[in-house]
Parts: C-alpha cells; structure tokens; sequence
C-alpha cells in the first residue's frame, strides 16, 4: 500500500522539511549555487544538515555555501568534464564522512545550437552521464539501510522524448540535433538510471527515485502563462527536498515523483532491458571518453 504523502504542488522545501532534524547528515546537491539548487541546499542546511554543494566553478559553489550554512562545503564540479568530475570525486572522499543523500539537481537545459565533448550531445552528458560517474563514483559512501538517491528528471520525458526512448545512434547529434528532444531524452535517462540503481543498491537498501520538479519562474521563463501557473523555485524544489530527507518517502524506491507523490512516468520506465542498456553504454562512453576515444559512441550505438 502506498504512502499518502500530505504535501502537494504548492508545498515548498521548507514545507516538506518541517519539524526535521537533520543534524549530522551530509547532502550533496548538484547545481547548488542557482534555481532549485540553491533552494534545496538552504532547506537542508536550515534543518542542521551539511551540504556538500556542487557547482561547475569552485567560486561560484563557494557563494552558494556560504550564505547557506558555515557546514555546507563547496565543491567545483564541471558535470560536462570527465577530469572534473574525477577531482570532485577525490575531494569527496577525502572528507572522509558517509553520505545520507545525493540530489543530482544541476542540468544543461535547452542548449540552442548542437555542442558536443568526447563526442556525446552536451545536455546528455552534462545531464545523464556527468551523473552517472559522479554518483557511481561515490554510492559506496552511501550509508547502508537509509542513504536516497534523487535523480532530477522533468516532464519533458514524458511528452517530449523520440519514439523509441533513446536516440542510442544519434548520441552525437549529427543525425538531427533539436534542443527539446535532446533534453527531455536526458531526462528520461535519468529516470532510468534511477530505477536501475534502485535495482542495483536494493540489497543495501539505499533508495533511488526520479523526481519532475514541474515547471519553475526562472529567469529565462517570463510571460503571462509562467507567473500565473508556475512554481516557485521553492516549491519546484519541495520534490526533490521530499526525497532526499522527509520520513515520509522513507522505504520507497524505483518511483517517479511529481508535486510530491508518486507520479506516472513514462511507460519506458518500466523497460528493464532499455535502463541495462543505457547503464552499459553510458560506462563504455566513460571509458572510451576517459582514454580519450571519441569513437565510443558509433561502437556503444
């Protein structure tokens, strides 16, 4: 039987976070110093925990933290860069603390023209397989029996993804590149990432979900429509927040979330097969990409 969970689509993050001690946790949220980064680390750090806060520039993570919370640590994390990531990681570990929660938040949305590193379309690298090293990098930190996962998918993988899910021989771009369909494809990706690691950490008992934050005022948002149905970016992070620290998502795992309940994503969540094969082509991307061999994708495809 499922949870009935009171929060809903107007709920904040410090709404869902109320009344909860979260003292001695360590958080790492993705993304930190803007948006729904910035709102769920200071819902975190406003509740005791200490967030370690990722940003692509060791600056711009230090802004973000500091006027968070003395215990929140900044880290420099470009998600687009295989060499950055590796020094997140080792900075990370050299903490030496376990890990209660990861809130893979940040996001490359709606790139413009085609760009492309180690030969992969950037939203999905930044988006999906940035993420996918960071957090595979670092689950052994997670504590066993109550650490989550919170992968930060959107709407857009519902309405907006190819026919088949995964462009796998299209990775490039250099098929056809639209902006859009890019995006809502690594979004997908990240919902299907989390329900592999739900399958995969199950016996650690660490949960992994995907959350659709909804659609947020940001500035690069503006019109009628937005300031009349949009969230805040303080409720759009409520789901997310939810997640990675409220009881009451305590022992739910492999579910797609939006406005704070378990939500119906896309039928493709449900592929198994698909969710091993993106696992399997994202490793071989990281490995070919970290000797330098932008020929990965014709042979992962």
């Amino acid at each position: 039987m499922k949870k009935l969970i009171q929060f809903g689509r107007r709920s904040t993050a410090d709404q869902v976070l109320a009344g909860i001690d979260l003292t001695g946790k360590y958080i790492i949220v993705t993304g930190c110093n803007s948006g729904l980064g910035i709102e769920t680390m200071n819902a975190f750090a406003a509740n005791g925990a200490a967030v370690i806060g990722l940003a692509r520039t060791i600056e711009a993570a230090s802004r973000a933290c500091a006027q968070a919370s003395p215990l929140c640590i900044p880290v420099g994390c470009d998600l687009s860069d295989f060499d950055s990531i590796s020094m997140a990681l080792d900075t990370v570990r050299r903490l030496s603390v376990p890990l209660d929660a990861i809130v893979a938040n940040a996001a490359a949305a709606i790139l413009p023209s085609l760009e492309t590193r180690y030969g992969i379309e950037k939203q999905f690298l930044t988006n999906h397989i940035g993420h996918f090293m960071l957090v595979n990098g670092i689950a052994d930190l997670l504590r066993d029996g109550t650490a989550r996962i919170v992968m930060v998918s959107s709407g857009a993988s519902l309405s907006q993804t190819p026919s088949a899910g995964l462009m796998f021989d299209n990775l490039d771009g250099r098929q056809f590149y639209d902006p859009s369909i890019f995006y809502a494809q690594s979004k997908l990706a990240n919902a299907l990432y989390a329900k592999e690691l739900s399958r995969r950490l199950a016996a650690r008992g660490i949960a992994a979900n995907s959350a659709d934050p909804g659609p947020a005022r940001t500035r690069s948002r503006k019109g009628f429509f937005t300031r009349l149905f949009a969230k805040t970016a303080a409720q759009a992070a409520a789901t997310q927040a939810l997640l990675a620290a409220s009881p009451e998502a305590s022992g739910i795992t492999g579910e797609y979330w939006s406005n704070c309940k378990i939500s119906q994503g896309n039928a493709l969540l449900q592929d198994t097969a698909l969710a091993r094969r993106l696992w399997d082509v994202s490793q071989e991307i990281l490995d070919q990409g970290r000797r330098g061999d932008n020929a990965a994708l014709q042979r992962a495809a």
